[in-house]
């Protein structure tokens, strides 16, 4: 059995990418940024990019693999003693990512858990969710979902163009700021703005559909995740995502608030997947956590992580991550601190096809 404490993560999965960014990651995380193009960690993660697993999965101080140390005691970490159906011993039910996006992403789709089941062989799809830490420059922006139902005829034959324009034209565009919670479900198309920086979970997975991928250095064939863009469409969706649809994914929370509890930093539509609130101590308050596995990213300030009745003790301090194990039990957050814990769902290890 692990020693049951919250694992320090190091910044060892600070990833290269085709984009721009990495500004204001590196800044909370305390490192340098050797690059333009370093704008995305995964966080605890036990997932490797698609066709590249040397990338991706975070490593701890030493060196070894994070997903190791979980599945050599996967019941101490997660409360589960296999994960999800067919996702192995390493399974958190989670993927964390910090994003900072210094120009626009490509349009994309990530597949719903149903499709995933039947072409992919994963239980798990894509759905996402993004909780913006930050932002800058003029009108920081994300686009999700198409603003009217669109003709799958028309869409395939813009894509096929790579009209861009017509894409982003046709799709909701949404200004964001520091406490928005914006939920992107499985089969919508999507793209994150420049200067955006954001928290980012997911169901653990690297599945990706480009519907733009001339704005990367992928190919066409490359963006279909190798079944053919005819099949790959099949998890699309072409219905319009209305304002009514669009208020039930995103919310906002104050970004200075603080109290005794949790805080919500996600809509109500992210709970079969994930969660993710915001844990800032109000004065002498301590923030009370249950237990399970979570991932916690320490955006401001110091505090005091304490279990076993507040008997055990873990500092902590601004730009820190943190891995909590199930094992560690109920614990709770004291001090000015404002901390991100990002959470598989209640529901997890059951993943149902929605």
């Amino acid at each position: 059995m692990i020693a049951a404490r919250p694992i320090l993560m190091p910044p060892t999965t600070i990833i290269d990418h085709f984009y721009l960014g990495g500004e204001r990651l590196a800044a909370l995380r305390g490192v340098p940024l050797p690059s333009p193009r370093r704008p995305e960690e995964w966080l605890a993660s036990t997932v490797h990019r698609a066709e590249q697993p040397d990338i991706g999965r975070s490593r701890l101080a030493d060196g070894s693999l994070f997903a190791a140390l979980v599945e050599s005691d996967p019941r101490s970490w997660t409360g589960s003693a296999h994960g999800a159906p067919d996702a192995g011993p390493a399974d958190t039910g989670i993927l964390v990512k910090l994003l900072d996006a210094g120009q626009r992403l490509p349009v994309h789709v990530h597949p719903t858990r149903g499709f995933a089941r039947d072409h992919l062989h994963s239980c798990y799809g894509k759905t996402e969710a993004w909780y913006v830490l930050e932002t800058h420059g003029d009108h920081p922006s994300v686009w999700v979902g198409f603003t009217e139902d669109v003709d799958p005829a028309v869409l395939a034959d813009r894509v096929d163009a790579q009209d861009s324009e017509w894409m982003l034209g046709h799709m909701n565009k949404i200004s964001v700021r520091p406490g928005d919670g914006i939920v992107v479900p499985a089969g919508q198309a999507h793209a994150t703005g420049a200067g955006v920086f954001l928290v980012e979970v997911q169901e653990p997975t690297d599945f990706s559909i480009l519907l733009e991928w001339s704005v990367t250095t992928a190919s066409r064939e490359e963006s279909h995740l190798g079944l053919g863009f005819e099949r790959a469409f099949g998890t699309v969706s072409h219905r319009a995502l209305s304002p009514t649809q669009l208020g039930l994914v995103t919310q906002h929370l104050d970004p200075a608030a603080r109290g005794g509890a949790l805080m919500r930093g996600l809509s109500e539509a992210a709970d079969p997947f994930f969660r993710v609130d915001l844990a800032a101590p109000a004065g002498d308050d301590v923030v009370a956590v249950p237990h399970g596995f979570a991932v916690l990213v320490v955006i401001e300030g110091h505090g005091v992580i304490g279990w076993t009745g507040g008997v055990e003790l873990q500092p902590i301090d601004r730009g820190e991550v943190y891995a909590v194990p199930d094992a560690l039990g109920d614990w709770g957050l004291s001090g000015p601190a404002r901390v991100v814990v990002c959470r598989p769902s209640a529901e997890w290890p059951s993943v149902p096809v929605l």
